[in-house]
């Protein structure tokens, strides 16, 4: 089936679960962390020092935890970037400004000897480009679709994706795990949609009233409750955000499978224009002249 040739998977009885495709493994991993144990040495020497020894190798410190927390964020947005067809590059280099950030906090770590500082700060910006390389200076485009296009569709889809984040804190802000965990299924089911569009752009009229006036419904109404949820517990409302969800996502699921069904039709009427060519042309597709 067309939904299962694009990662759909048809649950019996309900709507095509979210497209399963392989995680990417996340670069903000054990390497990124480790920048923040690296400079607590400097927390241990500091103390022991004069004055201005100890202002230095503060000041490195914090330096440098901004600059693991900066390195941090940079290789989530490049997760990010990657995972998505049609993308923006970031808005602010994250990872550069870490590596800034790193050769400056190495600087201050050994000042007061200004040779020494500036050799340290070189090597740091070197070793962190060689680690964790440069942030994603252009944007990414879907195959044969106009730069124009894809635009549009990144910036539908960033709205988008801000709506859920917004409605995934309103709803953590209740405690109610179960009920998050159930915005995340959405979640996931509206990101199949979102896929479908960055792989086809010429998809975002059909979809954008999913991505642009559902989404921000959903997200008022996700607020709303968790107001509520705060002063008092009401299983109803509850109940009723809970179906609200469910409609939502069983609409976004027929959406996608529209537009994969929409792509077999167009399949269809390109191959029966083909064949009546040949047969005008006195050719028999599937069969060769003796």
């Amino acid at each position: 089936m067309m939904a299962e040739r694009y990662g759909g998977v048809h649950s019996p009885g309900g709507p095509p679960a979210a497209a399963a495709r392989p995680r990417r493994r996340s670069r903000a991993g054990a390497r990124a962390n480790a920048l923040f144990v690296a400079p607590v040495p400097l927390l241990l020497t500091a103390f022991g020092q004069d004055p201005l020894g100890l202002a230095f190798d503060l000041a490195a410190f914090f330096v440098l935890i901004g600059a693991a927390w900066l390195t941090r964020e940079g290789l989530r947005a490049e997760d990010a970037y990657d995972a998505r067809p049609t993308a923006r590059r970031p808005a602010l280099p994250r990872k550069m400004l870490g590596a800034a950030a790193t050769g400056a906090g190495l600087a201050l770590a050994g000042l007061p000897a200004l040779g020494g500082a500036l050799v340290l700060a070189v090597l740091g910006m070197a070793l962190h480009v060689a680690a964790f390389g440069i942030d994603p200076l252009r944007n990414k485009h879907a195959a044969g679709a106009p730069g124009w296009q894809s635009e549009r569709v990144a910036r539908a889809v960033d709205e988008a994706e801000a709506h859920l984040a917004a409605m995934r804190d309103a709803v953590a802000r209740t405690g109610d795990r179960p009920l998050t965990a159930r915005v995340e299924g959405f979640a996931a089911t509206a990101r199949a949609l979102f896929r479908r569009v960055e792989e086809d752009p010429r998809d975002l009229p059909q979809a954008r009233r999913w991505l642009g006036v559902y989404l921000l419904g959903a997200r008022d109404a996700a607020r709303k409750y968790a107001d509520l949820s705060g002063r008092v517990r009401d299983p109803q409302a509850r109940d009723a955000f809970t179906s609200l969800l469910d409609d939502l996502e069983q609409g976004f699921a027929r959406r996608t499978e529209t537009m994969l069904l929409d792509d077999r039709s167009d399949l269809d009427i390109e191959i029966d224009v083909l064949r009546d060519r040949l047969d005008r042309e006195g050719v028999a597709m599937g069969r060769k002249d003796d």
